[in-house]
């Protein structure tokens, strides 16, 4: 009966081990990515100087969102670091908790949201204090693959971020 017991603590450290592993290996590294990475090979990436101004007395802003051509699945489950600009969506108290990433300043504010694939739904359970709209950062976390849609875009992909700093260039 006592070697059962051992048997069954030393299953149980094992089982705990393997559940720290994503944590270590979350903060150990990340895989750089570039909004060019998440359109699907052979398909244009959008510029924001092809999209012009939005048509402020026309419909929303979604209704002018152009079709997205896919998504890529190859990061789904892995940490990635994805720099952008933050649109807010969320707080808590001073702190964004719940924004989208858009690839450039002024997207889905200033000119139409980009193709789905182009935005990142990014939540975090430590509130960003974001100093605007223009700022860039840098966010890393586990992404993958979503589909959901708001008033101002739909998304293709979502992050749950670990980190969120000021952008540096890499």
């Amino acid at each position: 009966m006592v070697k059962s017991a051992a048997d069954r603590r030393q299953f149980m450290a094992s089982f705990g081990a393997f559940a720290i592993i994503p944590q270590i290996s979350r903060a150990e590294g990340y895989v750089d990515l570039n909004w060019p990475d998440l359109v699907p090979t052979g398909q244009p990436a959008m510029s924001p100087m092809l999209q012009g101004l939005i048509q402020h007395e026309q419909a929303p802003l979604s209704s002018q969102q152009p079709e997205s051509n896919g998504v890529r699945t190859e990061w789904n489950g892995k940490v990635v670091r994805l720099p952008g600009f933050i649109l807010p969506i969320d707080y808590s108290g001073t702190g964004v908790t719940a924004f989208i990433l858009v690839p450039f300043i002024g997207a889905c504010v200033h000119v139409p949201p980009p193709p789905a694939n182009q935005l990142v739904f990014v939540t975090t359970e430590k509130p960003y204090e974001s100093s605007g709209l223009y700022e860039p950062v840098n966010v890393i976390g586990m992404f993958g693959t979503a589909s959901m849609s708001t008033q101002v875009a739909d998304i293709a992909y979502a992050l749950s971020a670990d980190s969120i700093e000021p952008f540096e260039a890499w």
